[in-house]
């Protein structure tokens, strides 16, 4: 069976295979998630198997209302409240404690909690309205792989697997939600994203910053926490700031291989590269490389010559610490370090 591509017109079609108990990939502001029943243990079952997902990785349930989030959270407290009517629809995922039985654990990952997220995309919106039950997502990709920012990143991994793809065009943020935690009396971001930190304590007051490393038995609270995500088939190496570029240049040019390079569109007009050199632009800034860093290392895994991936590191304050947690994955925490001759 091959995946069908669903155009915005069919948002029926689409919202009728959900409530079918088919698997449906969806359009956000951030990447494509895949969409199934979340209130169907069988079709949630499916959203692992397909993507090849650890069964102790919760997904986050998509709404298109706060009173859809009511039926299932054991209570919604007034911060909550304070920063969905900040942010939502928006690329803010909450985790709030849940109601006995209202969610199966094949959900939360057999937790207590459950995260939500009011997507800013209104074909998704209209698709979870239509199908009158909101959506389980996580990235619509081979689990580890980088997330898809485009339908076709998701027919590429997912195709035959699963229903059909919604498609709406490239994905304006390109990397997933910020996640914080509000089922424990301190707040904590457990993945940071596009709502950045400083916007969070703007509404609600001081928050914390989760890095604890999560054990091989413990169950992470939130996607991205436990296990490696977003690489590629090749080593990927980060260029951090300080980096001179030009040392980065001539390393290259000694390669016996073709190596992938992402940076940005100033550093890549700098240099004249060499032959072995693969280029792919992250654009002008940190909102734009963003937008491209999974989609650049989607290419470069189409480059079957590429032997390695030099990416640039950008400073990580605002949204460039949701950038900067997803290279880190991508790259297994490994840096560019200049050879000593």
């Amino acid at each position: 069976m091959e995946t069908r591509i669903f155009k915005l017109n069919e948002i029926d079609q689409a919202a009728q295979a959900i409530k079918d108990g088919q698997l449906v990939a969806f359009p956000t502001e951030t990447v494509y998630g895949l969409g199934a029943d979340a209130t169907n243990e069988a079709a949630v079952k499916n959203v692992y198997l397909a993507k090849g997902r650890p069964s102790d990785n919760p997904l986050i349930v998509h709404v298109a209302s706060i009173e859809m989030v009511e039926r299932y959270a054991a209570e919604i407290p007034n911060s909550a409240r304070q920063l969905m009517k900040a942010f939502w629809p928006g690329s803010l995922t909450i985790i709030l404690k849940i109601k006995p039985g209202s969610l199966s654990k094949t959900v939360t990952g057999g937790l207590e909690t459950v995260a939500f997220r009011y997507p800013d995309c209104q074909p998704t919106l209209d698709l979870i309205l239509k199908a009158g039950v909101p959506i389980v997502g996580p990235s619509a990709n081979t689990s580890g792989k980088p997330s898809p920012t485009t339908a076709q990143h998701v027919f590429h991994d997912l195709n035959g697997k699963i229903f059909g793809i919604l498609d709406n065009g490239p994905t304006r943020v390109g990397v997933e939600s910020t996640v914080l935690d509000l089922s424990t009396p301190q707040p904590a971001i457990l993945r940071p994203g596009a709502v950045t930190k400083a916007q969070i304590e703007s509404v609600i007051g001081s928050i914390d910053l989760d890095q604890h490393h999560v054990g091989t038995n413990e169950t992470p609270k939130a996607p991205g926490m436990k296990y490696r995500h977003y690489a590629p088939g090749v080593p990927v190496a980060i260029v951090d700031p300080q980096t001179n570029w030009q040392s980065v240049n001539a390393w290259i040019e000694e390669q016996p291989s073709k190596v992938g390079v992402m940076a940005e569109k100033q550093i890549l007009d700098a240099f004249s590269w060499p032959d072995n050199a693969v280029i792919y632009s992250l654009g002008e800034d940190v909102s734009d490389a963003s937008s491209h860093l999974f989609a650049g290392l989607r290419f470069f895994d189409d480059q079957k010559d590429v032997a390695s991936i030099l990416v640039q590191g950008l400073d990580a304050t605002g949204l460039g610490a949701a950038y900067m947690n997803r290279l880190n994955k991508s790259a297994g925490g490994k840096h560019f370090e200049v050879p000593v001759k």
